[in-house]
Protein backbone atom coordinates (compact mmCIF):
# COMPACT_ATOMS: atom_id res chain seq x y z
CA UNK A 1 0.00 0.00 0.00
CA UNK A 2 1.45 3.50 -0.82
CA UNK A 3 0.84 6.56 1.65
CA UNK A 4 1.42 10.09 0.36
CA UNK A 5 2.52 12.64 2.58
CA UNK A 6 0.22 15.40 2.17
CA UNK A 7 1.83 17.85 4.99
CA UNK A 8 3.45 20.27 2.92
CA UNK A 9 -0.03 20.50 1.21
CA UNK A 10 -1.65 20.98 4.46
CA UNK A 11 0.83 23.99 5.74
CA UNK A 12 0.22 26.03 3.00
CA UNK A 13 -3.51 26.29 2.50
CA UNK A 14 -6.21 28.08 4.30
CA UNK A 15 -10.06 26.90 4.56
CA UNK A 16 -9.52 23.35 3.74
CA UNK A 17 -10.27 22.71 7.67
CA UNK A 18 -12.52 19.72 7.43
CA UNK A 19 -10.44 17.96 4.73
CA UNK A 20 -7.44 18.45 6.68
CA UNK A 21 -8.81 17.46 9.83
CA UNK A 22 -9.63 13.88 8.82
CA UNK A 23 -5.55 13.43 7.83
CA UNK A 24 -3.13 13.04 10.48
CA UNK A 25 0.62 13.13 10.30
CA UNK A 26 3.59 15.02 11.78
CA UNK A 27 4.07 18.30 10.20
CA UNK A 28 7.40 18.86 8.98
CA UNK A 29 9.84 22.17 9.28
CA UNK A 30 8.14 25.11 7.85
CA UNK A 31 11.53 26.67 6.61
CA UNK A 32 12.03 30.46 6.46
CA UNK A 33 10.26 32.75 7.47
CA UNK A 34 8.70 30.79 9.92
CA UNK A 35 4.58 31.53 10.29
CA UNK A 36 1.25 30.17 11.96
CA UNK A 37 -1.87 30.01 10.23
CA UNK A 38 -4.76 30.47 13.13
CA UNK A 39 -8.64 29.97 12.78
CA UNK A 40 -10.27 33.06 14.81
CA UNK A 41 -13.94 32.90 14.19
CA UNK A 42 -16.04 30.62 11.62
CA UNK A 43 -15.19 32.01 8.65
CA UNK A 44 -12.33 33.87 9.69
CA UNK A 45 -8.60 33.14 9.52
CA UNK A 46 -5.46 34.97 10.10
CA UNK A 47 -2.35 34.04 8.46
CA UNK A 48 1.19 35.32 10.98
CA UNK A 49 4.58 35.56 8.98
CA UNK A 50 7.58 36.75 11.23
CA UNK A 51 9.34 39.42 9.22
CA UNK A 52 11.69 40.80 11.32
CA UNK A 53 13.97 43.34 10.18
CA UNK A 54 11.76 44.25 6.98
CA UNK A 55 10.02 47.33 6.89
CA UNK A 56 7.00 48.01 5.00
CA UNK A 57 8.26 49.32 2.02
CA UNK A 58 9.91 45.53 1.58
CA UNK A 59 7.31 43.53 1.96
CA UNK A 60 4.46 43.02 -0.57
CA UNK A 61 1.45 40.94 -0.01
CA UNK A 62 -0.83 39.97 -3.39
CA UNK A 63 -3.82 37.97 -3.79
CA UNK A 64 -4.81 36.25 -7.50
CA UNK A 65 -7.15 33.38 -7.78
CA UNK A 66 -6.61 31.29 -4.96
CA UNK A 67 -3.01 31.84 -4.24
CA UNK A 68 -1.86 33.99 -1.22
CA UNK A 69 2.15 35.60 -2.16
CA UNK A 70 3.69 37.26 0.33
CA UNK A 71 7.38 38.06 -0.69
CA UNK A 72 9.85 40.10 1.23
CA UNK A 73 13.01 41.66 -0.39
CA UNK A 74 15.67 43.46 1.77
CA UNK A 75 16.77 46.69 0.64
CA UNK A 76 20.66 47.17 0.21
CA UNK A 77 22.19 48.94 3.40
CA UNK A 78 24.48 52.12 2.22
CA UNK A 79 26.53 53.63 4.92
CA UNK A 80 26.81 51.07 8.05
CA UNK A 81 28.92 52.50 10.54
CA UNK A 82 30.94 49.40 11.42
CA UNK A 83 31.78 45.55 10.99
CA UNK A 84 29.08 42.93 11.61
CA UNK A 85 31.23 40.17 13.84
CA UNK A 86 28.02 38.23 13.56
CA UNK A 87 24.57 37.89 11.60
CA UNK A 88 21.85 35.84 13.19
CA UNK A 89 19.02 38.20 11.88
CA UNK A 90 18.10 36.55 8.39
CA UNK A 91 18.00 39.26 6.12
CA UNK A 92 17.28 37.57 2.69
CA UNK A 93 14.51 37.45 0.46
CA UNK A 94 11.81 35.23 0.80
CA UNK A 95 8.43 34.43 -1.08
CA UNK A 96 5.68 32.40 0.65
CA UNK A 97 2.78 30.63 -1.10
CA UNK A 98 -0.18 30.19 0.52
CA UNK A 99 -3.23 27.92 -1.72
CA UNK A 100 -6.58 29.03 -0.07
CA UNK A 101 -9.85 27.53 -0.74
CA UNK A 102 -12.71 29.10 -2.46
CA UNK A 103 -14.66 31.78 -1.74
CA UNK A 104 -11.70 33.01 0.84
CA UNK A 105 -10.19 36.72 0.51
CA UNK A 106 -8.25 38.93 1.96
CA UNK A 107 -9.51 41.40 4.65
CA UNK A 108 -6.89 43.21 5.82
CA UNK A 109 -3.00 43.29 6.51
CA UNK A 110 -0.60 44.72 9.06
CA UNK A 111 2.77 44.62 10.56
CA UNK A 112 3.43 44.98 14.45
CA UNK A 113 6.48 43.96 16.16
CA UNK A 114 8.18 42.15 13.62
CA UNK A 115 5.22 40.17 12.82
CA UNK A 116 2.72 40.67 9.60
CA UNK A 117 -1.13 39.71 9.89
CA UNK A 118 -3.04 39.33 6.94
CA UNK A 119 -6.54 38.14 8.01
CA UNK A 120 -8.44 36.25 5.26
CA UNK A 121 -12.38 35.76 5.38
CA UNK A 122 -14.48 33.26 3.96
CA UNK A 123 -17.62 34.83 2.22
CA UNK A 124 -19.86 32.25 0.41
CA UNK A 125 -22.55 33.88 -2.11
CA UNK A 126 -25.96 33.48 -1.19
CA UNK A 127 -26.39 31.01 -3.98
CA UNK A 128 -24.07 28.91 -2.75
CA UNK A 129 -24.78 28.71 0.84
CA UNK A 130 -27.67 25.59 2.08
CA UNK A 131 -31.45 26.65 2.26
CA UNK A 132 -34.22 25.40 4.09
CA UNK A 133 -36.68 23.98 1.85
CA UNK A 134 -40.28 24.23 3.43
CA UNK A 135 -42.12 20.55 3.18
CA UNK A 136 -46.18 21.69 1.65
CA UNK A 137 -49.14 20.42 3.00
CA UNK A 138 -49.54 16.55 1.48
CA UNK A 139 -53.26 17.20 0.68
CA UNK A 140 -52.95 19.91 -1.54
CA UNK A 141 -53.71 18.73 -5.11
CA UNK A 142 -52.08 19.70 -8.18
CA UNK A 143 -52.50 22.37 -10.39
CA UNK A 144 -52.78 22.18 -14.08
CA UNK A 145 -50.89 25.49 -15.54
CA UNK A 146 -52.21 25.34 -18.85
CA UNK A 147 -55.09 23.79 -20.14
CA UNK A 148 -54.42 24.11 -23.97
CA UNK A 149 -54.76 21.60 -26.71
CA UNK A 150 -51.98 21.67 -29.44
CA UNK A 151 -53.18 21.99 -32.97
Amino acid sequence: MRTFDLSPLYRSTVGFDRLFSLLDGPDAAPGYPPYNIERTGENDYRVTVAVAGFGENELSIESKENTLTIKGAKQAQTGSSGEVLYQGIAARAFERVFQLADYVTVKNAALENGLLHVDLVREIPEAKKPRQIPIGNAQAKPQVVENKVAA
